[in-house]
């Protein structure tokens, strides 16, 4: 694998959120974009509220992610070492999201967990090569 794999996970990183978002949009009535947090404040439908926490989730790890392949490049750690943790992370940020709105808990807290391992082992990499 080459860091382009490693910046096409970015790139899908960064757009995981917006597939969240239509999920939670398409599971609920009438969706109103004129007032869409109060829309979601009124929906009834569980799915709904738990894909819109996926998306706020993915937000919320998309910048650790996306430093952590930048900084993992910058500090000379091998591409193909970057490109596997970064396919791991959207590989198991997919399923977190998966997991979240079929409302599968203890899952979705292991592929976060896992996920954000791999951010870790991102970052920690980057520090130790740049030391050396």
């Amino acid at each position: 694998m080459t860091l382009s794999t490693a910046y096409w996970c970015v790139l899908i990183a960064a757009v995981l959120p917006y597939l969240w978002v239509a999920v939670a949009k398409g599971g609920g009535e009438r969706y109103n974009n004129r007032d869409p947090r109060g829309w979601l404040a009124r929906q009834d439908n569980p799915r709904v509220h738990r894909a819109n926490g996926a998306q706020l989730n993915s937000y919320e790890a998309f910048a650790p992610f996306a430093a952590g392949v930048v900084l993992a490049q910058i500090s000379g750690v091998p591409a193909d070492r970057i490109a596997l943790l970064a396919v791991a992370f959207v590989v198991l940020r997919v399923l977190h999201g998966i997991f979240y709105i079929a409302d599968k808990h203890a899952l979705r807290s292991l592929c976060w967990f896992a996920a954000f391992a791999c951010v870790l082992a991102l970052l920690a990499q980057a520090a130790l090569a740049a030391s050396a």
